[in-house]
């Protein structure tokens, strides 16, 4: 899988739940108040143990140079991985906190599907890289510009791993990896020599970098180190709360619909400017999602819309049958307030255990075996 379709499965996962919510506006409209939702947790703050995670995460502290008295002035603690992502508005960053994730129940239930064969491929994958997903990775992060990954990646095996790329070191304790060439063979029996796709960078054995061009690397390496745009990070550290987190631009988010939806990709672009995302998988799975506007008209429009499209899709699911949408409907409201509005989703884990239960009767098969 290329890096360019790897990105869009990831940012598919993180824009599913609203996009759902979002095509189902056309399914009707009108006026219908939507049923109070059920009790469930939502994602609308910063918990005290998330502040407690974001104060552990400033561990870089990059020093600076009066320029009157040559002194180094240590400047305030930072996230190195908040410092690399992209700044500017109208970007995408989306972070998955892959070890907080690996300790939530559902993170429970994709293991039992990552380990149906035993554990065969993780073993291969631990062997050949030096990492532990398991143990050393603790968020992964899908821009606009690429893929970005924390964690401890003292063992990790780059050379091996990047094989004939040219490497060279880049600042503060970082090193970037230009891609190399490869020899295809054509379809006439020739050959061509062709450069690799992507570039790869590593920054103090805490952050793996995988974007385009070693350009893109390097500027990630500047931000981190203090050589970037004074502009704050598109995820400010207020925002990194739940499993999930980030912000969609809206023409990013209107890529993921099918060509079906032009209309509402178009509706979108005009009204919106961009989505916030954050996804609380510590009990049930629940979204919130809130969508931000220029005109405050519109998009209270746009949130009524949906909210009135939501509360009609749910009846109709449930009068067919249709338990699955019943269910994510069942939590799912609108609440309008000026130039923006949130959309809230969720889905029961009793749900995704009985989804993904036969992941677990599959693992249990397979260490059987081994035995």
């Amino acid at each position: 899988m290329d890096n360019r379709r790897r990105r869009r499965v990831w940012l598919g996962v993180a824009g599913l739940l609203f996009v759902l919510g979002a095509v189902l506006m056309f399914t009707g409209q009108g006026d219908e108040p939507a049923p109070e939702a059920p009790k469930v947790e939502f994602p609308r703050r910063m918990r005290s143990e998330e502040r407690e995670r974001a104060d552990k995460r400033r561990t870089w502290v990059m020093p600076t140079v009066d320029a009157g008295t040559a002194v180094r002035e240590p400047q305030r603690p930072r996230d190195p991985l908040l410092a690399a992502l992209p700044r500017g508005e109208g970007r995408t960053a989306v972070v998955i906190e892959a070890n907080a994730l690996r300790h939530s129940p559902i993170g429970e239930l994709l293991l039992d599907c990552l380990m149906r064969d035993g554990g065969k491929q993780l073993d291969e994958f631990r062997e050949k890289s030096g990492v532990d997903p398991l143990q050393d990775l603790d968020r992964l992060v899908i821009t606009d510009e690429g893929m970005m990954l924390s964690g401890n990646f003292t063992n990790a095996k780059f050379k091996e791993l990047m094989g004939d790329a040219v490497s060279a070191d880049y600042g503060e304790g970082a090193r970037v990896y230009e891609p190399g060439e490869r020899t295809v063979t054509l379809a006439d029996g020739g050959t061509v020599t062709r450069r690799r796709d992507s570039a790869v960078g590593t920054w103090n054995n805490q952050l793996f970098m995988v974007g385009k061009t070693p350009d893109e690397i390097k500027a990630a390496i500047d931000r981190v180190e203090g050589r970037g745009p004074d502009e704050p990070s598109v995820i400010p550290e207020g925002s990194t709360y739940g499993e999930m987190y980030g912000v969609l631009s809206v023409d990013q988010l209107a890529k993921l619909l099918p060509p079906e939806q032009a209309e509402l990709a178009q509706r979108l672009r005009d009204v919106a400017q961009n989505v916030e995302l954050h996804v609380d998988a510590s009990s049930d799975v629940a979204l919130v999602a809130e969508v931000r506007g220029s005109d405050a008209d519109k998009v209270t429009d746009l949130g009524k819309s949906l909210g009135a499209a939501l509360s009609l899709a749910r009846m109709k699911a449930q009068a067919e049958g249709e338990k699955e949408i019943a269910q994510l409907l069942d939590f799912a409201r609108v609440q309008p307030s000026g130039d923006t509005f949130k959309l809230e989703m969720a889905v029961p884990l009793a749900a995704l255990q009985e989804r993904l239960a036969f992941c677990k009767e599959e693992r249990q098969s397979a260490d059987a075996s081994v035995k």
